[in-house]
């Protein structure tokens, strides 16, 4: 038997005792897997941007970027859902207004409206909400729509975490609302009134006129390339985007892609988008059937008070905890904090769900009390290069666990393996030295596939024993190939019964 020795020498003859250390046999590492949250700053922050920063609480976000921006508000849904995160943030310039001193731009901010029409006929509490977030002010007869209005836009800039600002026209009960920042993503910020309704204590007081116009009008998003290029070498499993444009999620598409991008064979750094987007059946259905990506999950439901990107940031949050700890599991019946539900009458149909789970969209359900749940988390994947139905990259756990279990074997290969020689099989040579043959090497594969089923990462081994492949290659004597055909466990989504009942058994018949 030879002892593989690295370093100690074979010609010491100084006594006594030496010893190296080798951690080949001893690596159980599995890699960080890091969330990235993608937004704009607020135009007057002062982080650099496009570059990605680590950072831990919502308030280190708000200084950053600015309080009210959509890292900042992102930050804190997904911290509502995910506290164990490893979380980076990739700030994004916000462009402001187009205006004569600093020229064009090429993003325009949402704005609304409030305006106070008449004085209430007695005393009460306004219960406003901006983006799902409640303002509450009180009034009396004695105050005018124009003191009113007043005391609305006060409360609303004092409010320095909501995404909008407010400015009242002088003199009258007008308010100019406007997202902090520019963009369509702002469109997806509602103003409206009440929305716990009499049984949660909301009412307008009686004689009180109020019109409320939400956002609309926002234009643009920012062009993602420059900052995804910063991200270098470093992997983020969980990437928030708030934006749903073709532009956006093309870019990403790119940046992710399995030919040239961190899923391919040379970068093997992987990673998910998640995003979000509102809509009506009809609207949600035709977006999803122009989306074809296994690398990006865009869930939707319509007429929630949450802004658009809030939602995208909760719902990472709430599937990022079971897809590092448990990737086989579903993520079915998950709660997703931080966000509203929509109104049960602007909810979508467990037909319309399963439609839409047909056309790439990702469905959410909303209990009786509200909390909002996880039905199907999927990717957009639907057509393979030829156009045809395909469901091979369908579920979301299937890429994480291809994440897995890709990561585990490089492990394992560039721990053992990492300086070997090698020789064919049925070669002679000493046991216990630094030399494998590819029958070496398939049964540490075997041996490594075991202990991944054992944890239930990938199921037949037996079948796997059978199939895999390892062989020295014909044109290259220094390199393997190896056919890995592992079986990755499923989900459990669907428990059908047939309940033929009796009406009297069988023996009395």
């Amino acid at each position: 038997m030879t002892i593989p020795f690295a370093s100690i020498p074979d010609n010491l003859r100084t006594p006594l005792f030496f010893v190296e250390l080798d951690n080949s046999m001893a690596n159980t590492a599995t890699a960080t897997q890091r969330t990235l949250l993608i937004g704009q700053m607020l135009a007057d922050a002062t982080q650099k941007p496009d570059v990605p920063v680590l950072v831990s609480s919502a308030q280190t976000v708000a200084n950053l970027c600015g309080s009210g921006s959509q890292l900042h508000l992102m930050m804190q849904a997904y911290l509502k859902n995910d506290t164990a995160g490893n979380i980076y943030i990739l700030p994004l310039a916000d462009p402001g207004e187009p205006d004569s001193a600093s020229g064009p731009a090429d993003m325009i901010a949402a704005s609304g409206t409030i305006t106070v029409t008449a004085s209430s006929t007695a005393a009460g509490i306004i219960s406003l909400y901006i983006g799902g977030v409640r303002i509450q002010v009180a009034i009396r007869p004695t105050n005018t729509p124009e003191e009113i209005a007043g005391f609305l836009a006060q409360a609303i800039n004092k409010n320095t975490s909501l995404p909008v600002s407010a400015i009242q026209s002088a003199g009258t009960g007008n308010i100019s609302i406007s997202a902090k920042n520019a963009g369509e993503a702002g469109n997806s910020i509602r103003l409206q009134m009440n929305l716990l309704g009499t049984p949660g204590g909301e009412a307008t007081p009686a004689g009180l006129g109020i019109q409320l116009t939400s956002l609309s009008g926002g234009a643009g998003a920012p062009a993602l390339d420059d900052a995804l290029a910063n991200l270098g070498d470093k992997a983020y499993d969980f990437i928030v985007c708030p934006y749903t444009d073709t532009t956006s999620l093309n870019s990403l598409k790119d940046f992710l892609s399995d030919s040239e991008g961190r899923w391919n064979w040379a970068q093997q750094l992987y990673g998910h988008v998640f995003t979000y987007a509102s809509g009506t059946y009809g609207e949600l259905t035709a977006k999803g059937e122009l989306r074809n990506n296994q690398h990006e999950s865009l869930p939707g439901m319509y007429n929630s008070p949450t802004p658009d990107f809030v939602w995208a940031a909760a719902i990472a949050g709430a599937a990022a905890p079971s897809l590092r700890n448990s990737p086989m599991r579903p993520l079915q019946t998950l709660a997703v904090s931080g966000v509203m539900a929509p109104p049960e009458s602007d909810r979508f149909t467990l037909v319309e769900r399963n439609n839409l789970l047909h056309s790439g969209i990702s469905t959410l359900t909303v209990d009786d009390d509200g909390t909002v749940r996880i039905e199907n988390l999927l990717t957009t994947y639907q057509t393979n290069n030829y156009g045809a139905e395909d469901d091979s990259y369908l579920q979301i756990e299937t890429l994480f666990l291809l994440m897995y279990n890709n990561r585990w074997l490089k492990t394992q290969v560039t721990s053992k393996f990492s300086r070997m020689a090698l020789v064919k099989d049925g070669t002679r040579f000493a046991t216990g030295s630094a030399i494998v043959t590819p029958s070496t090497i398939k049964a540490e594969l075997i041996a490594d596939y075991k202990t991944l089923e054992y944890a239930g990462y990938v199921q037949d081994s037996e079948g796997f024993a059978k199939g895999l492949i390892v062989e020295q290659n014909g044109k290259n004597p220094n390199r393997v190939d190896v056919l890995w055909d592992g079986v990755l466990p499923n989900q459990l989504r669907v428990f059908a019964v047939l309940n033929q009942f009796r009406l009297q058994s069988a023996a009395s018949a």
